[in-house]
């Protein structure tokens, strides 16, 4: 018999990542992992048992080939003729590196209310400050977890 798990059992850990020279769906793999919750034990497909993710320095984010200037990003505004593309290189330019991650781990979450509430347990900072110090946060070195994870200049 398959136990499930109540939502008094649940307990929510808080990971720190960095991703300076970190290759962006390498990095949305791991965190979206993370919270979805399946990097535990106790992971229950239909409830929220997932973890808060700080992902640091995220304006050095690194793409690998062309897909810097190539990549596009569509979205309809849901008008005729209402499609909209821009590539992650417009995004920096607009000041918003965190839209890529962000876009990223969304597209890899289950659609649906459960994936907008751990969307947002995602936590994303340009430098290496963040106001979630007091969490004491578990910090996560992706070069660990595969020598991939990160590109070497």
């Amino acid at each position: 018999m398959t136990k499930f798990i109540k939502k008094s059992e649940i307990t929510s850990k808080w990971y720190e990542i960095d991703a300076n020279n970190a290759v962006v769906g390498r990095l949305a793999t791991v965190v979206s992992k993370i919270l979805r919750g399946k990097n535990k034990a106790t992971y229950t497909p239909h409830m929220d048992t997932g973890d808060f993710v700080i992902v640091k320095n995220i304006e050095k984010i690194k793409f690998t080939g062309n897909k810097f200037q190539n990549k596009k990003y569509y979205k309809h505004t849901g008008y005729p003729g209402g499609i909209k593309e821009i590539t992650p290189e417009k995004l920096t330019e607009k000041n918003k590196p965190d839209e890529i991650l962000k876009l990223a781990v969304k597209r890899m979450l289950p659609k649906g209310p459960l994936a907008k509430k751990q969307l947002t347990k995602l936590k994303i900072y340009s430098g290496s400050d963040h106001p979630h110090i007091s969490q004491s946060p578990v910090v996560l070195n992706l070069s660990n977890l595969n020598k991939k994870n990160i590109i070497k200049n």
